[in-house]
């Protein structure tokens, strides 16, 4: 039943219409355009260096002769799976990490707050910095690691503090009487419980970390080539946005469409999850 009224509240914004609508044509075009073109992202054309879009090449080709049309579906890609595993691992250890904190309290509460707050002082950009270069050759998952360490402390404090009042519920103490575990009722009762917030998180988290990989790929941090993302694409093409715009406009076009198309559904999700919200 609060699936139902979920789901209507959710479908009856425009913005989320409009946000799944967006994203629905972005994933179509990411994972089934590449087969409606004429050329693979690895692909050289050694006659063509830096064509403008053309019928042969519909979004022109790069100084190294790869069809951008495939190059940016393919960073496309890399991007969204980057972004859900970022959310998946940050929002998934936010859960554990503040309901642990909360149910037990004490000196298992002290050590993973304390684990917390040293994180959060600690300059997120400047580690991923000093640790990506010696993870070069590597794979890209270890990246995936690096961004989603630093994507979670926030939400475990609030997920701390709701476990705080939700571990004094009648049915929480009943399942304690029965002699339940106690890390069964964490995952059956608790985290559950929680559900409503951890969904809104993992949808910010997966713009938000979209938008962590470009900056850092731009920067060189992020995925290393011969593999492309948003971010070495939009890196590779700023320097010469004026003189061949399209090996920029693409990749940030579709940057911008995804990360707004995800962000107004997050939004959505917010306002319908929402009990206090009358719309």
């Amino acid at each position: 039943m609060r699936f139902k009224v979920v789901l209507r509240r959710l479908m009856s914004k425009a913005q989320v219409k409009y946000g799944l609508a967006g994203l629905l044509l972005l994933l179509v075009l990411a994972y089934i355009g590449p087969y409606l073109g004429a050329y693979d992202w690895q692909d050289k054309d050694f006659l063509n260096f830096m064509q403008a879009p053309s019928a042969d090449h519909w979004w022109g080709t790069t100084q190294i002769g790869q069809d951008v049309y495939a190059v940016t579906l393919r960073g496309m890609q890399k991007s969204i799976i980057i972004g859900l595993l970022v959310a998946v691992i940050s929002t998934g250890l936010s859960a554990v990490v503040g309901a642990f904190a909360g149910y037990f309290g004490g000196w298992v509460d002290k050590v993973l707050m304390w684990g917390v707050d040293l994180l959060l002082v600690l300059p997120s950009f400047l580690i991923v910095a000093i640790m990506s270069p010696r993870l070069k050759g590597g794979s890209w998952l270890w990246f995936v690691v690096l961004l989603a360490a630093f994507f979670w402390m926030v939400t475990s404090r609030v997920v701390r503090s709701m476990t705080l009042s939700l571990r004094e519920r009648e049915y929480v103490q009943a399942a304690r009487y029965m002699g339940i575990p106690d890390w069964k009722i964490i995952f059956k009762h608790i985290v559950p419980n929680l559900s409503s917030l951890l969904i809104i998180d993992a949808t910010i988290n997966v713009s938000a970390a979209i938008l962590g990989e470009t900056g850092l790929s731009y920067f060189g941090f992020g995925v290393q080539p011969p593999d492309v993302s948003l971010g070495t694409l939009i890196a590779a093409g700023s320097n010469q946005v004026f003189a061949y715009p399209w090996l920029f406009i693409f990749p940030a076009g579709l940057l911008v469409l995804l990360v707004l198309s995800i962000n107004l559904i997050g939004d959505g999700l917010r306002d319908a999850l929402d009990p206090g919200s009358n719309s």
